[in-house]
């Protein structure tokens, strides 16, 4: 998420209340999430596992809940619960802003696009040309959609993502900035869930087709012509490359990547990257060649033990 203008590190700094490292006029451009940071943005780390990785990114401003060295070229925002002050700063920048009409005055809507009775269009949602807008459609704030694109009833896009942190008190949720987007060409069925990015976009590429009930989590990019069915759950920042098939009820974890015109079996239960040009199934999900070697030996099991017994 870039602000509309940059900010110094005092600025920030302020917004805050935090101590920071650096030059007070050191540049801030944005606020990311780790995957998707540039120079100028700032990330935030809050666990000892983590500061190495944080403070050897993109990133030039870290907001840390430790004193640590400053990496040459960067600036850090010192901070008790960064967390909490990553949420501050994503409610200063990018605010709920409440609607009172169904579709905003400020949504921009393409000519031939067809919105059926009872959607709710968000503020600064853009739509492109000859979409078609099924009865109640959810576009929250933000969202951007291309041309040619038909979204099925009930359907949700933009959701916050399911991203918490646990604390003596309760779950305490990291407030979504981002947004979704949605590129030309591409069919969502009915009753889907598309969660926006936390920092950043979840994206869904040009010619792909989404059945019904399918949830797709926060920052993740599904790639062209992809081909999703049914009761398919994807967690948040998954990457899936162009021409993939993922049939009904397939769970994806987070953060892994799917590889161009890979195929995964219904029910699989995917838990690591997969290789593109391989088709998949069962849980763990791996290669056909593979699990059906791992069934024929787990066969074995009983003659084997029969002939353990006999010695």
């Amino acid at each position: 998420m870039k602000f509309p203008k940059p900010h110094t590190l005092d600025q920030i700094a302020g917004i805050i209340n935090s101590k920071f490292v650096g030059d007070k006029d050191f540049p801030v451009l944005g606020m990311n999430e780790i995957h998707v940071v540039t120079e100028g943005d700032i990330v935030f780390v809050d666990h000892p596992k983590y500061y190495d990785k944080a403070l050897e990114s993109t990133a030039t401003i870290v907001l840390i809940n430790k004193e640590v060295d400053c990496p040459k070229g960067k600036a850090l925002l010192i901070s008790d619960d960064p967390f909490r002050d990553f949420n501050k700063l994503t409610n200063h920048f990018k605010p709920f802003v409440s609607s009172n009409k169904s579709i905003s005055t400020t949504a921009k809507i393409g000519k031939g696009t067809v919105i059926q009775p009872n959607c709710f269009i968000g503020n600064d949602v853009v739509i492109g040309k000859n979409c078609t807008i099924h009865s109640n459609v959810s576009i929250y704030d933000g969202t951007i959609i291309g041309d040619n694109v038909i979204i099925h009833a009930n359907t949700v896009l933009g959701a916050s993502a399911f991203y918490y942190k646990k604390r003596p008190e309760g779950f305490d949720q990291l407030l979504s900035g981002g947004n979704v987007v949605i590129e030309n060409n591409v069919d969502i069925g009915a009753s889907c869930t598309i969660d926006k990015g936390v920092t950043a976009s979840t994206t869904i590429k040009e010619g792909t087709k989404i059945d019904n009930l399918v949830q797709v989590g926060h920052d993740t990019i599904i790639g062209k012509k992809c081909l999703i069915a049914s009761q398919v759950g994807i967690a948040g920042c998954v990457v899936v490359e162009d021409e993939v098939t993922i049939w009904g009820q397939v769970g994806i974890t987070s953060g892994v990547t799917i590889g161009t015109k890979a195929v995964i079996s219904a029910k699989a239960g995917v838990s690591k990257s997969l290789e593109g040009n391989k088709s998949y199934f069962g849980i763990p999900a791996d290669d056909f060649r593979s699990k059906y070697k791992e069934i024929a030996a787990i066969k074995k099991i009983p003659e084997i033990l029969e002939k353990l017994k006999n010695l």
